[in-house]
């Protein structure tokens, strides 16, 4: 018996040798990921990176993170706080930075080849992190280190870090019994592919409507930015001497706003709303219903009525009481808002023998007529003012007003895209920051929407600082051949609120990886992108960086007034379609109970219908393109732009009090909220900087809503 056992374990061997020498077989070196990075600072190579690099680096990433938790595990020596949780932040690097590079391209620039990647990775990665998850040697360790952190003398970086940990682990399954375990394992791997299929059909669907027009008398009324793109989409599909209007924001927008055609505005409307939702081989209703049935059974598992309760536990709201109170009382100021704008928009409709009643199709159209007739302001008198490399100098300028930094664009560094830029970050001092890429303007192979996400996020390692490699991405007017990107003062806002993440990014100072940065809580993580909106028109500050495109002249007093005055202008449209996009996302979530079989689209209606939202408009994004909830991290927590909203508002008087470029409250606001990441409790965190807790009157203000 004990010479069987002996041939057994030596056969065992034999094959974990043969396995390992396939494997380091398999690696091919000519493949960047297995080379070290020379690049300056470390940046991708991008020029080397090939799509059939990222399966063996995939691979190899779960391979070599694995083995680094056997060794956490296998440690003889008792649980530290250095060999288990610092380990366990320092694990899996190689896989990071490979996750890193693939899931930017899979939102900024994909195709067909990363598509098909994506789809069998990310059930592998799901599975992956459910093994460390679940890993009851690793747990034990994690355990027995948390329950002696009372006497370990911790910092409050590090407390704050083992109690994530230890939590992450908890709601990742690891106390549950194992027929839980097992379904939880099943459940996560669907939900990961279900997520990778929603994003990949609302893509498609969204490039696949294009609203074609030959005759030129269909462009009436059209500015000739808007004529100039089309012109251009139209060119590069083939169809010269015609012009492709899509659904895209940037193409969207300027048609639904200036077109007096109203067949064809209701066509593109509809083109829009409808994305997901035509019953083709990208309609995601089905996925929607799986998506949110899983979620539900999911929360059930751990003790929780309904995916929501198990997601806010862990945010500043709590529990989604907290959420429907605050969403539901800007609802009540905003609806009447949304409803006078509507007969603000009817007036003029009737007086000029229109014969029609207002509907969603029309409503960019008359509100524009009724921001020229109230304000004497229209979108094309001040677009020429924001050129978008202008407005880039401008967010750079505040950056240094503010803290000193600077931007220095490497034409040297590898990227992506050649739309793309990158630049170097450096302290006032000179010593380096990190690198920030930017990518703006929008293409078919890039998803809808504006982010930050990062290519290397900011950590301490083995006492050196590690630069952060941060991105922005928005979805901007390309420019053409004859007109730059001439942006709308909706998207100078995006550029303002997406670099304002990037700065959360950059001047991150932590030292664990796992709480660096954006790593916060949802309705946390919306503060340092939304008090940089506030900037954006304050006279003191268009006056350094709007500047008319072709003369260089700084933009009229008479128009900066004229926007200020238009501040509050279509408040309650903006207010409500946001915040029927959020009641949606948590009656979606709180159900405790969901039908297998439910019907998306009644759903939506009956929800919207119980709130008395008005048939002019629809949720910001309707449920089967709602990305943020069903293929991103957003889920019972859309809600988060308005709660961080309050906290932005009442921020930002800090400055207003105290000067608009005071780097006194800039410098408290970096060392308390940008530098400091998820180190510590966000409230904590706000109330260092601003000595008070915030109320919701400043957000109401701020809207026109009191």
């Amino acid at each position: 018996m004990k010479k069987l056992l002996f041939l057994i374990i030596v056969a065992a061997l034999a094959f974990t040798s043969c396995q390992t020498q396939k494997n380091e077989s398999k690696i091919d070196m000519n493949n960047p990921f297995f080379k070290e990075w020379n690049t300056p600072f470390g940046v991708p190579p991008f020029d080397e990176i090939k799509n059939e690099d990222f399966r063996p680096a995939f691979a190899e990433g779960m391979r070599l993170h694995k083995e680094e938790i056997d060794a956490i595990v296998n440690n003889p020596e008792e649980p530290t706080f250095e060999n288990t949780m610092v380990a366990l932040d320092k694990s899996g690097s190689f896989l990071n930075r490979v996750n890193n590079v693939f899931s930017n391209l899979s939102g900024a620039h994909t195709n067909d080849s990363i598509q098909a990647i994506e789809k069998d990775i990310e059930p592998l990665l799901s599975a992956h992190y459910d093994d460390i998850n679940l890993n009851e040697g690793l747990f034990k360790k994690v355990k027995a280190v948390y329950e002696q952190r009372e006497n370990l003398d911790l910092t409050t970086e590090e407390a704050r870090f083992l109690e994530k940990k230890y939590k992450s682990f908890v709601r990742g399954g690891a106390e549950l019994p194992a027929d839980k375990k097992a379904r939880m394992r099943e459940i996560n791997g669907e939900l990961a592919t279900l997520s990778v299929q929603f994003g990949e059909n609302v893509l498609k669907d969204n490039n696949a409507f294009k609203l074609v027009i030959e005759d030129e008398a269909d462009l009436e009324g059209l500015p000739a930015s808007s004529v100039s793109a089309a012109a251009a989409t139209a060119k590069e599909e083939g169809q010269e001497g015609k012009w492709i209007f899509t659904i895209s924001r940037p193409s969207l927008y300027p048609f639904l706003t200036y077109s007096p055609n109203r067949a064809l505005r209701e066509k593109l409307y509809k083109g829009y709303i409808l994305k997901g939702d035509n019953g083709n081989e990208y309609d995601n209703n089905k996925i929607v219903a799986r998506i949110v049935e899983l979620r539900s059974e999911r929360a059930k598992l751990f003790g929780y009525n309904n995916h929501a309760e198990y997601i806010l536990v862990e945010n500043m709201a709590q529990n989604p009481e907290n959420v429907y109170d605050i969403l539901t009382q800007v609802w009540e100021k905003a609806l009447p808002v949304a409803k006078q704008e509507v007969v603000d928009m009817q007036a003029i409709a009737d007086k000029e023998g229109a014969n029609i009643k207002i509907e969603g199709w029309d409503w960019w159209y008359y509100a524009e007529k009724v921001r020229q007739d109230k304000y004497a302001l229209s979108e094309e008198d001040v677009k020429p003012y924001f050129q978008v490399d202008n407005v880039q100098k401008g967010i750079f300028t505040l950056a240094n007003k503010l803290w000193g930094i600077t931007f220095t664009e490497r034409t040297d560094l590898p990227k992506y895209h050649k739309d793309g830029k990158v630049f170097e970050v450096k302290e006032a001092d000179g010593s380096p920051i990190g690198i920030f890429y930017t990518d703006y303007f929008a293409r078919p192979s890039k998803r809808g929407g504006a982010w930050m996400s990062s290519f290397r996020k900011q950590e301490m390692k083995d006492g050196e600082n590690v630069l952060p490699i941060i991105t922005n991405v928005c979805n901007f007017p390309a420019p053409t051949e004859d007109m730059p990107s001439l942006l709308s003062l909706d998207q100078v806002t995006t550029m303002f609120h997406e670099f304002g993440h990037g700065l959360h990014g950059l001047l991150s100072d932590c030292e664990t990886r796992t709480l660096s940065g954006t790593s916060v809580s949802r309705d946390f993580v919306e503060l340092p992108s939304q008090i940089m909106e506030n900037w954006a028109f304050e006279p003191e500050m268009l006056s350094l960086y709007a500047k008319h495109y072709k003369t260089g002249e700084v933009i009229p007093d008479e128009l900066v007034k004229k926007i200020n005055n238009a501040a509050h202008f279509n408040q309650g449209f903006t207010t409500i379609e946001f915040l029927a996009a959020g009641l949606l996302d948590m009656d979606f979530h709180t159900l405790n109970e969901v039908d297998p079989n439910m019907d998306v689209a009644a759903f939506e209606k009956a929800s919207m219908d119980k709130y008395g939202l008005i048939p002019q408009i629809a949720p910001r994004y309707r449920s089967t393109y709602f990305s943020h909830i069903f293929s991103g991290g957003y889920s019972s927590g859309y809600y988060a732009y308005l709660w961080a909203e309050v906290l932005d508002k009442d921020a930002f008087q800090a400055f207003k009090e105290n000067g608009l470029f005071d780097q006194a409250t800039a410098a408290s606001f970096r060392e308390n909220v940008l530098s400091k990441g998820g180190s510590d409790d966000p409230m904590k965190l706000y109330l260092q900087f601003r000595g008070k807790e915030p109320g919701i009157e400043p957000l109401l203000k701020g809207r026109g809503l009191m």
